[in-house]
């Protein structure tokens, strides 16, 4: 019996680079017999002998089977009734590679279901996560496919908010609308307008408009159809709750300003809401200013689940030594805000997670609004615009001062008492709660006393000013916090407290944006230079008017 032709080299045989011979790396005990010139000058008998041995060690190069995927089920149930519950899951193989369910919604890392799953899985070990936003407990687990094809879970509900009349929501969802209802009901999330038009996207380009834009589903939940996003060189605007697109597929990064596209949309419906989707967007200082403004986002989508995206992207940079990776864009966001409160601006804060485009699931950042036991669509934006609200990407802070809830304005013709209550839910460690007034932090609360007392103690006020509650959680990767929307004080004839060196920030802020505008038309530059020039008179009289350091 002739042994079977063998190639020249080790490359050849794929076991070594090619043009490596003599040595192979892979099966050093091959090194004697591979990559020798099998027609050297040699004996014929010894040249078989050769040819034999390679044939035989080859031979006994054992084969390993591949193992068939099998189907495994995965339940999820909620623990109190033990009925199937929609639920986000992460499933990760041993090399930490997501894995996608078949025909369910996924993005980036993560798929929902409706309560159960089945899926094809090879033997090995994986590792599952297991979440229903944060008013429920999380599910971390380590499993091994072997024989066991089937794994139950059941998620526990830690509060329910909406008994407290508190409704979630969020304002920066990039996903299929088709999709929609099963990723709202997986994050237990009431409240999601669904971005369809966006610079040069727009869905609704080659189709008929809907007759229907508000979407009403389980009861008790809300998505709007029309809900778009104008994403330029000055920063991002959200447009929410209008009749139909603003057509600005042709503008470009700096032409024409967004404020044209603001007044169109107030235009269209004077009822529109417009979000300043960052802070720190280098045409912040623009659009508030304008007055056109409705909230601002303090949650937002540099805040991860698992991650936080460092810098500011194309927006205003913070100072790293003082404000350092991986948390200070987060620090930064907060501080930005503060000082639009400082310098007499009441607007209340928004939550988004761009859920599509960076990778959150939908809902990670939220906000709550406190409408009372009766939700419907339109007090739910009430809510919002009066800051009867907190944001959050984890944490369930719920504050009163005086009974009242956030967005209250408290009067005194010389001096404000508060008592401060709260409630703190949370999957996260927090050592303590933060009272910040007029941008300072106040006083600390360590969460073991709050858990206690229920109470964050007195907070007096002898001239005009704003008062909030914040929790950060100790998590090292990402900025996870719940903060309330603020309180406002106003006392004696100054009713508004405006601080000189906030308003003098802003004023900067927006003289540095109008040295940055790239635009060599003279015609378009000049017109984009009008809205600045607005703004930078309008942020001059703050700064003259200002009553406070």
């Amino acid at each position: 019996m002739s042994p079977p032709d063998l190639p020249q080299s080790g490359a050849e045989r794929g076991l070594m680079p090619a043009g490596q011979t003599g040595r192979c790396p892979r099966w050093p005990w091959l090194n004697n017999t591979v990559g020798r010139d099998m027609m050297s000058p040699t004996s014929l008998a010894g040249h078989a002998m050769q040819r034999l041995t390679v044939s035989l060690l080859f031979l006994a190069v054992p084969i390993v089977a591949v193992a068939e995927p099998v189907q495994v089920e995965f339940a999820f149930l909620d623990k109190a009734t033990g009925q199937p519950i929609p639920c986000r899951v992460h499933l990760k193989d041993a090399a930490g590679k997501p894995v996608k369910a078949p025909g369910q919604p996924f993005w980036f890392d993560h798929f929902v279901c409706p309560g159960s799953v089945q899926l094809p899985l090879e033997p090995g070990k994986y590792t599952i996560e297991v979440e229903r936003g944060p008013e429920y407990g999380r599910i971390a687990d380590t499993i091994e496919i072997k024989d066991k094809r089937r794994f139950r879970y059941e998620l526990q509900r830690q509060v329910d908010l909406t008994k407290e009349g508190w409704w979630s929501g969020e304002l920066h969802v990039h996903r299929p609308v088709e999709a929609i209802e099963l990723l709202m009901q997986a994050e237990d999330l009431h409240v999601a307008p669904v971005i369809t038009w966006w610079n040069k996207q727009n869905l609704w380009a080659q189709k008929k408009l809907p007759d229907k834009l508000l979407v009403h589903f389980d009861g008790n939940s809300f998505y709007h159809l029309m809900a778009g996003e104008d994403e330029r060189e000055g920063g991002a605007l959200l447009f929410f709750n209008l009749p139909k697109p603003l057509a600005i597929t042709k503008a470009t990064r700096e032409y024409p300003s967004p404020m044209k596209f603001v007044e169109e949309a107030r235009l269209m419906d004077d009822d529109v809401w417009i979000d300043i989707e960052k802070p720190f967007w280098w045409d912040v200082a623009l659009w508030l200013a304008s007055g056109r403004m409705n909230s601002i986002g303090l949650a937002n989508n540099h805040m991860c689940r698992d991650r936080m995206s460092e810098g500011e992207a194309w927006g205003k940079a913070r100072l790293v030594e003082r404000l350092p990776a991986p948390l200070g864009n987060g620090f930064w966001t907060q501080d930005i805000y503060y000082h639009v409160l400082n310098a007499g601006m009441r607007v209340p804060p928004s939550a988004g997670s761009a859920s599509g485009v960076l990778p959150n699931p939908v809902g990670y950042n939220r906000v709550y609004v406190q409408v009372g036991p009766e939700l419907t669509y339109e007090k739910w934006w009430q809510g919002l615009r009066a800051g009867r609200s907190f944001v959050t990407n984890g944490p369930l802070l719920r504050v009163r001062a005086n009974d009242k809830l956030p967005g209250h304005i408290f009067t005194g013709e010389r001096e404000v008492q508060v008592q401060l209550k709260a409630s703190l839910t949370s999957n996260d460690p927090i050592r303590h709660v933060e009272i910040i007034k007029n941008g300072q932090v106040e006083r600390k609360i360590a969460v073991a006393e709050l858990a206690k007392t229920g109470s964050l103690g007195t907070l007096t006020f002898n001239e005009s000013g704003w008062f909030l509650v914040r929790a950060i959680a100790d998590n090292k990767k990402t900025f996870r916090f719940a903060s309330t929307a603020p309180f406002y004080v106003e006392v004696g004839a100054d009713k508004q407290r405006i601080s000189k060196a906030s308003a003098q920030f802003l004023l900067d802020w927006t003289q540095e944006r109008m040295a940055r505008i790239k635009l060599d038309d003279p015609g378009q530059r000049g017109e984009v230079l009008e809205h600045h020039l607005q703004a930078e008179k309008f942020w001059q009289d703050r700064v003259a008017k200002a009553n406070a350091e």
